[in-house]
């Protein structure tokens, strides 16, 4: 019998490594608590069209990365985004053009982790509260009671505080992970029936409760049915308005969004807000995974390395790859 490897949370990091681990003829299963893959790569869609609440966009430095946006390339579920650049900083825009090479899932962010995902076995709507290892093997207890296994190892890929609720059987892998603060990020995406009037594509803010703001439709594939933008809040403000029910934070953004954007700016046609509870690491950490070995678990994310979209798919490699070190 063929015993998989339990891999718990379906964003960039599990997926890859999910990828990896089957690549290298490995069965491997998916635990994911929402309906589909995906993450904070994961796309809104709604009456005004499909809208990237999560991530923005990404980048690639490391050379096993670059090979990897070469192949989305090929397929055809990324493009590059060259959005016209601003800064805001003390309520001034200014122009801000750089030679950052932007990527984009197309049509819709999600079109990336949704084509790594496609051949893996995968369990959806699954809360996972608990794994446990039997006298061989790893066991994985949802939030309905119905246990699942059993798996030879577990790759935990969800952010920090959420995999240190799963690691009670692993106390020192527990403590080092219990050690990582992530801050949260309200996202609240705006639709307008006639287009602002400016030029601005992308933004990133100083001194304002927005750290960045969005022309979403100006993204390459997006089909939207009204001019829409997403803002992300600061972390600071969004620690600070964490309970804020949603209608007040699209009326606060919508307010700091109006102040900036140095043009005419009606009310919304469309409004959605989205809380980001765990949406960046407070530090930079270049652990690539932490694991133990010796019980066979293992823990991957954008927090392990730079928290970017880059960091989450080489710590799920480097998850696989020292999972593989193990086996031979």
């Amino acid at each position: 019998m063929t015993v998989p490897i339990a891999i718990i949370g379906a964003g960039i990091a599990g997926l890859s490594a999910a990828n990896a681990l089957m690549k290298a003829g490995k069965a491997a299963h998916l635990f994911e608590k929402a309906k589909g893959p995906g993450g904070r790569m994961a796309s809104k869609r709604s009456e005004v069209g499909s809208l990237d609440m999560g991530a923005q966009y990404f980048t690639a430095r490391d050379r096993r990365f670059v090979a990897q946006v070469q192949q989305w390339q090929a397929q055809g579920c990324i493009a590059e985004w060259q959005p016209q650049m601003y800064h805001a900083r003390a309520g001034q825009l200014t122009p801000s053009p750089d030679e950052q090479t932007r990527w984009v899932g197309t049509p819709r962010m999600s079109a990336i982790t949704r084509a790594m995902a496609q051949d893996v076995p995968a369990t959806y709507r699954c809360r996972v509260s608990e794994v446990f290892r039997g006298q061989d093997y790893w066991h994985v207890l949802d939030a309905d009671g119905t246990s699942h296994g059993p798996f030879s190892h577990v790759i935990c890929a969800l952010p920090a505080p959420q995999a240190t609720a799963l690691l009670a059987t692993v106390p020192k892998l527990a403590a080092a992970v219990a050690g990582v603060t992530m801050n949260p990020t309200w996202a609240v995406a705006l639709a307008f029936e006639t287009p602002l009037e400016t030029r601005l594509q992308g933004c990133f803010v100083q001194d304002s409760a927005l750290d960045w703001f969005a022309r979403d439709r100006s993204k390459p594939g997006r089909n939207s049915l009204a001019d829409t933008w997403v803002l992300h809040a600061t972390s600071e403000w969004s620690r600070q308005h964490l309970d804020l029910d949603a209608i007040t934070v699209v009326e606060r953004l919508h307010g700091a969004f109006a102040e900036l954007i140095n043009c005419s700016v009606p009310a919304p046609v469309f409004s959605q807000a989205q809380r980001w509870l765990y949406a960046r690491p407070a530090g930079n950490h270049e652990w690539g995974v932490l694991a133990d070995a010796s019980f066979g678990i293992y823990v991957c994310g954008d927090w392990c390395l730079s928290g970017r979209v880059e960091g989450a798919w080489l710590s799920g490699q480097e998850a696989a790859r020292r999972l593989l070190e193990q086996l031979d």
